[in-house]
């Protein structure tokens, strides 16, 4: 387990636990399905990656627990594939 995920600093980021590992657990999901990393990571973990983007700020759960990237209007087309869900909106399944 990383050390990050030991620190109360980054449940605290988040909301709790729960949201803790939600967030975690979708972000997985989208770079498994070929979103883009927001962050480099040396060894290419994927795990250190979105660690490293909630620790750096760079994505956080919205009131209706979705994976949101800030910086960006929520309807960016930037935004949608970096979290892969645009094929969805382009017809893929």
């Amino acid at each position: 387990m990383l050390d990050e995920l030991k620190e109360e600093a980054i449940i605290n980021k988040v909301g709790g636990r729960f949201k803790l590992s939600t967030l975690i657990q979708k972000r997985m999901v989208a770079l498994n399905t070929g979103a883009r990393p927001l962050v480099e990571v040396r060894g290419g973990d994927k795990l250190a990656i979105v660690i490293q983007e909630i620790l750096q700020d760079k994505i956080y759960l919205d009131t209706s627990d979705q994976v949101q990237v800030r910086g960006l209007p929520a309807n960016d087309v930037v935004r949608r594939a970096m979290l892969s869900d645009i094929s969805a909106d382009l017809g893929g399944e």
